[in-house]
């Protein structure tokens, strides 16, 4: 059986960052970045990581943060 991981300690993360263990654990979850607008000029962090896209819009949601405002990608161990 798969170690549970704690998908919150990866929120503020930069994808290209992780460790290929840290990318392997989450391999297979969503994340949501901000969607860049020179407007805005968001970082590329990770700002939500579930199971599902509903898991990641459900935590921008509970953070005070617009789900509108975000892509979602399922995230894989190679970028």
């Amino acid at each position: 059986m798969p170690k549970a991981i704690d998908l919150g300690q990866y929120i503020g993360r930069e994808p290209e960052r992780l460790t290929l263990e840290e990318r392997q654990a989450l391999a297979g979850n969503w994340i949501a970045l901000q969607i860049y607008s020179p407007a805005t000029l968001p970082l590329k962090r990770m700002e939500a990581v579930g199971g599902t896209v509903g898991d990641c819009v459900t935590t921008l949601q509970k953070r005070g943060l617009d789900p509108r405002q975000f892509e979602y990608t399922l995230f894989s161990s190679v970028l």
